[in-house]
């Protein structure tokens, strides 16, 4: 099974739980291919609360658990975090590039311990984490803002999936696979928004 393969349906399961589509995601988690679920499986959940919130989260561990669960945690799954604002900017500078200085302070004129969640927990302790990579995380973060129809997010996101190494053929790839789960509305909706933001 090829990575863009295994890539498209964390997409699918990502969207799907961050909708709260279970029965998605159990069909995901039944047609699992030898070898998955894996790391990346538990990756892709652990980020559900992020776009979701923790009962969503919550919920999806609850419905694979019923289906066999994601498997054995790899020893080095835990972290340590002694340098979570860190890496949280690293990711936060290369997502956002230049618009990185707008985006604090839309997030501090917001609540300053509002932004000192989303880049600490955020940025620096779910979407910095080994196991998938900052391109495979914009990934997910773009089927979860398409399925959520929250376009300004999207835009940035798809920006980003770009910076952190994704390819337009990927980003398309990611969103087609959705079209089942969202809907044509919304999939053609984030495929414009894809067009005018992130391919060339």
């Amino acid at each position: 099974m090829s990575a863009l393969a295994q890539d498209l349906r964390l997409a699918q399961l990502f969207a799907a739980a961050v909708l709260g589509d279970w029965d998605t995601v159990r069909a995901l988690r039944r047609a699992a291919p030898a070898g998955e679920p894996d790391r990346a499986w538990r990756e892709t959940v652990l980020q559900v609360h992020v776009f979701a919130g923790f009962p969503r989260g919550v919920e999806t561990y609850g419905v694979l658990a019923e289906e066999g669960g994601l498997g054995e945690l790899e020893p080095d799954e835990r972290l340590a975090e002694p340098e979570q604002f860190e890496r949280a900017d690293a990711l936060f500078e290369r997502i956002y590039a230049d618009h990185a200085p707008r985006v604090r302070v839309l997030l501090t004129d917001a609540h300053p311990d509002f932004a000192r969640w989303i880049l600490g927990h955020a940025y620096g302790r779910v979407l910095t984490r080994p196991g998938l990579s900052a391109a495979q995380r914009e990934l997910l973060a773009v089927a979860a803002l398409a399925a959520l129809g929250q376009e300004r997010q999207l835009a940035s996101h798809l920006r980003g999936a770009l910076r952190c190494g994704a390819t337009p053929a990927a980003i398309t790839a990611t969103l087609e696979s959705l079209r089942p789960i969202i809907g044509p509305t919304r999939c053609d909706a984030a495929l414009a928004l894809a067009a005018r933001f992130a391919l060339p």
